[in-house]
């Protein structure tokens, strides 16, 4: 018996095949319009990770920001959006998901501009901050509005193939748009843009979006969002702290372990909720919790190549910051290809892992490729091969990794199940960041001190030339970025092991959304 007929509630109804979340009312003829609106907004928080990236020497320079505090304009946005985003799910499902995205959109925007209005740094820090967390209102409610939208076949794959290409190439063109934003105009424009991109979604998503009916009520776990978030927090702010500091130091150290206990305490806490704000059957689900973890070992290995291409083309080979952010195209193209013209094709003939298992090989390829850069130019012989094989992997694996981890959930849990999906990429890019940050600069530290140890015994006390000293240190530089990078493709071999072992789910049958069969079990855990 469900609990809404044990406290005196409307009578559960007879299952009947169709999915329940697939049978709420025909679709909307306007749902096309929708997804452009969607892929709008959720561009608009994915590239804003990386948009700043390339003009933080600018701001840097414009606001006085000492080197120790700089990385405070990215760590503060991401500390936010990956610790508050399980509380921005499930208020997607207590409010509504389309009244949580307006909000979203309109928070997003005022934090953009006065972010873009700073006079110094900590409004800068304040600012940033305050964008991700109304980015963590409005991820989840995306994700969510596009799985009730989208619920059968093609058109699902084709939604979600359009989803995955902005989820993948969001960083990339980022790095693009910043590249010609701080170039032409300013670095304050990498935020104000966000302001009239808001302003179209927000009347796209008054005009065209609409919230499917859902059955019962939501109620906010309190207790579960203290410790949920908190754990969140700590983690995500111990994994950036180790870049400055180091993961053996004391405060780095500390967060980890205390961030691991509050999630150890918040899992147990779930199983006694009446309420819980992640109800455990949606990561206990093997295809769920498969795809969920692969999209966090994925964007471990991604969100480190993203920083050290950056600092490649710029420090080492001298580009420009809008060259820069044009040599990332292809691998945007190709990330588009795989995702609209690959994966939204196959998805729904063949079974899901068909497509993770080769889409992470082909990434972790691409970045072996990468571990064989010197400090010579090498774009044409390496850099882009590379680039196109990391970006048609990513098309191939993010499309469906995300169709199968939001298939089969009760439409009051779509929220909280689209926050845990942007939670694992949010939390494995801080990891990803920090930790092959850390490799990379220790490894460039090490090959430096010993190679102009070596220079200097060689050159008979007569000491080195600027030159011969500037060389060492590039090189020192691209053997760090190798050494890290060849980390990052060892952990998309894992990815790829994960999604071969874990998700088992097969294609599916005409009408239905891919993993459809796993809704049964959903709804009868709810």
């Amino acid at each position: 018996m469900s609990d809404a007929s044990q406290e005196g509630g409307p009578a559960t109804p007879p299952r009947s095949r169709t999915p329940s979340w697939a049978a709420w009312t025909e679709p909307d003829p306007r749902r096309w319009w929708g997804l452009v609106v969607i892929a709008i907004a959720q561009l608009m928080v994915v590239l804003d990770a990386t948009i700043v990236n390339i003009a933080l020497p600018s701001a840097q320079r414009d606001l006085g920001m000492s080197d120790a505090n700089r990385q405070w304009v990215i760590t503060a946005y991401t500390l936010a959006f990956g610790g508050l985003l399980l509380l921005g799910g499930r208020i997607a499902d207590l409010v509504g998901r389309k009244k949580t995205f307006m909000i979203g959109l309109v928070g997003f925007a005022i934090a953009s501009g006065l972010g873009g209005a700073a006079t110094g740094s900590g409004l800068l820090f304040g600012a940033r901050a305050l964008q991700g967390a109304f980015a963590a209102l409005l991820a989840p409610s995306a994700l969510s509005l596009l799985t009730t939208t989208f619920t059968i076949g093609k058109e699902r794959s084709k939604a979600f193939g359009v989803y995955g290409a902005i989820a993948g190439g969001g960083a990339a063109i980022g790095l693009i748009a910043g590249g010609l934003l701080t170039e032409y105009l300013d670095w304050r424009w990498c935020l104000y843009v966000n302001i009239p991109i808001a302003v179209l979604a927000l009347i796209g998503a008054a005009v065209f979006l609409h919230d499917k009916p859902e059955r019962g009520r939501v109620h906010l776990d309190t207790p579960g969002v203290v410790l949920g978030c908190g754990g969140l927090v700590a983690i995500v702010f111990g994994c950036s702290e180790a870049e400055p500091r180091g993961w053996g130091d004391g405060l780095v150290l500390g967060l980890l372990v205390g961030g691991v206990v509050l999630l150890a305490v918040f899992a147990w806490w779930q199983t006694r909720a009446r309420h819980p704000l992640l109800p455990l059957h949606i990561v206990r689900d093997r295809n769920r919790g498969g795809a969920f973890l692969t999209m966090a070992l994925a964007v471990i290995a991604l969100f480190g190549m993203f920083l050290f291409m950056t600092y490649y083309l710029q420090t080492v080979l001298g580009y420009s910051p809008v060259r820069t952010g044009v040599a990332f195209l292809p691998m945007v193209a190709a990330i588009v290809v795989g995702a609209t013209q690959i994966s939204a094709r196959l998805l729904h003939r063949i079974p899901p892992r068909f497509l993770m298992v080769p889409g992470a090989l082909l990434a972790s390829t691409g970045l072996f490729t990468l571990t064989f850069l010197t400090a010579e130019p090498a774009y044409v012989s390496h850099v882009l091969p590379a680039m196109l094989l990391v970006g048609l992997g990513m098309g191939l694996t993010f499309m469906p990794v995300m169709a199968t981890a939001t298939s089969g959930v009760a439409p009051h849990d779509s929220g909280v199940t689209s926050a845990t999906v942007n939670t694992a990429q949010q939390v494995g890019g801080s990891i990803g960041t920090a930790l092959l940050n850390t490799i990379a600069t220790s490894t460039s530290a090490a090959y430096i001190a010993d190679h102009l140890a070596d220079a200097a015994r060689k050159s008979g006390g007569t000491g080195l030339t600027p030159a011969a000293r500037e060389a060492i240190v590039k090189s020192g530089v691209v053997d760090g970025f190798t050494v890290a990078i060849g980390v990052g493709s060892a952990i998309m071999l894992l990815a790829a092991l994960v999604a071969g072992l874990l998700v088992n789910g097969r294609a599916p049958k005409r009408g239905q959304a891919p993993a459809a069969d796993s809704a049964a079990s959903a709804d009868a855990a709810v």
